[in-house]
């Protein structure tokens, strides 16, 4: 059955992906099991998407519950679960207003739409131009993947969308040179995801928000990967002391249900008026009783101190290998979302652990990405550390 199954994954699906040839039925907690019984530790959580893991009995109700009363209805009206998370989303954000949306590419393509049209109506009348940075990812739509800093992505799509530049990361100098009188806005990750876990640093992010408010323009802050607990705070942002004008959130945001995000300031939100932008599915009861559920379990008290209290845990067990093994060149990251930093592709690493029941992801192109779901115990991350080890002796032979 399994190798059937297979077949038919290669023959019926889109060539646009290159899966492991591993088929997952189950999970619970931060394990998932596939069709042949095999357990994997998870610390790939669908891409820092499940931020609550498998099988969480809250999330699982609510979703049973709001099954049973209806599931979509349109925006030409509302739904309770839509507004309780957006006022959710508004208070811990001090921001204005909410657009829903179904995944980070589209938060993105609705920010870089609402700056622009914020522009035409709000400043000038002439401004366009957004600059965004090199080694960024922001999506695979057409706005997003213009915006996004690595050329990879973009091969054979060009021409791409006009009035794009990018700057380096993490120089202020770039990003002024680069900022023009037909610039509206500067959209940033706080940290780099598929660029390599590369955090911003304080005076960076603070720099870009200064220059922002000096030459009147829009800051974007893409927190689709970085946003809803994985830091330790709600938003990455938060631990820099600033707040973006426009905020664009997915991932975690429904735990494993498809939903993003895209919220402004109520003066930015003056950009888009009715019929300026829109979503189907967005704001899908659905959708929202996820997101509702998950703000609901992240703002418990000590639940985020102690993704913080993990995310160290982690941190200092990563480099811990590192003084082991000289193929690591370095860790970074913040809170749940943690970079092993190696002197070669990730490949090797990711297969071993794999093999050995460990799900990781790469990031960047030497980098293994830790992201797992929220709700893990440190038993699973020294497990986790356990299996990492012993992958790099295999690789490397025994460490000094």
């Amino acid at each position: 059955m399994h190798d059937e199954l297979l077949q038919k994954a290669k023959t019926y699906l889109m060539n646009n992906y290159k899966p492991f040839p591993v088929i997952f039925e189950t999970g619970h907690g931060c394990t998932l099991v596939d069709d042949q019984g095999k357990s994997y530790l998870d610390f790939v959580s669908g891409i820092a998407v499940n931020a609550l893991g498998y099988g969480n009995e809250r999330l699982n109700k609510a979703l049973k519950e709001q099954l049973d009363k209806f599931t979509h209805c349109s925006n030409l009206y509302y739904n309770i679960p839509s507004i309780q998370a957006a006022e959710i989303l508004v208070t811990q954000s001090g921001m204005g207003r909410v657009f829903f949306c179904n995944s980070g590419t589209e938060a993105i393509e609705a920010s870089l739409k609402l700056a622009r049209k914020y522009a035409k109506k709000h400043m000038d009348g002439k401004r366009f131009e957004i600059v965004a940075m090199r080694e960024s990812f922001h999506g695979r739509t057409y706005g997003a993947i213009s915006a996004t800093g690595q050329l990879k992505y973009q091969k054979d799509l060009d021409p791409l969308l006009p009035g794009i530049r990018h700057a380096v990361y993490n120089d202020l100098e770039s990003v002024r040179e680069a900022v023009g009188e037909n610039t509206c806005a500067i959209l940033l990750e706080p940290i780099q995801g598929e660029g390599g876990i590369i955090p911003a640093s304080r005076e960076f992010l603070q720099g870009v928000r200064q220059l922002c408010d000096e030459r009147g323009l829009l800051m974007i802050l893409d927190e689709v990967q970085t946003g809803m607990g994985r830091t330790g705070k709600v938003f990455a942002h938060q631990h820099y002391g600033i707040k973006p004008d426009i905020l664009a959130l997915a991932k975690g945001l429904g735990s494993g249900i498809p939903i993003g995000a895209c919220i402004a300031t109520e003066e930015a939100a003056k950009g888009f008026e009715p019929g300026d932008h829109a979503a189907t599915f967005g704001g899908n009861p659905l959708s929202t009783t996820a997101a509702k559920v998950t703000l609901d379990v992240l703002l418990e008290d000590g639940f985020l101190e102690e993704v913080s209290r993990k995310g160290e845990h982690l941190q200092k067990g990563l480099r811990a290998l590192a003084e082991k093994f000289p193929m690591i060149q370095g860790v970074r990251g913040n809170g749940l979302m943690q970079g092993l930093v190696l002197d070669r592709a990730p490949g090797e690493v990711v297969g071993k652990a794999m093999e050995k029941g460990l799900l990781l992801v790469g990031a960047g192109s030497n980098v293994v990405r830790f992201v797992p779901p929220l709700v893990v115990g440190c038993e699973d991350l020294d497990k986790a550390l356990a299996i990492v080890e012993e992958s790099l002796k295999e690789l490397q032979g025994d460490p000094l």
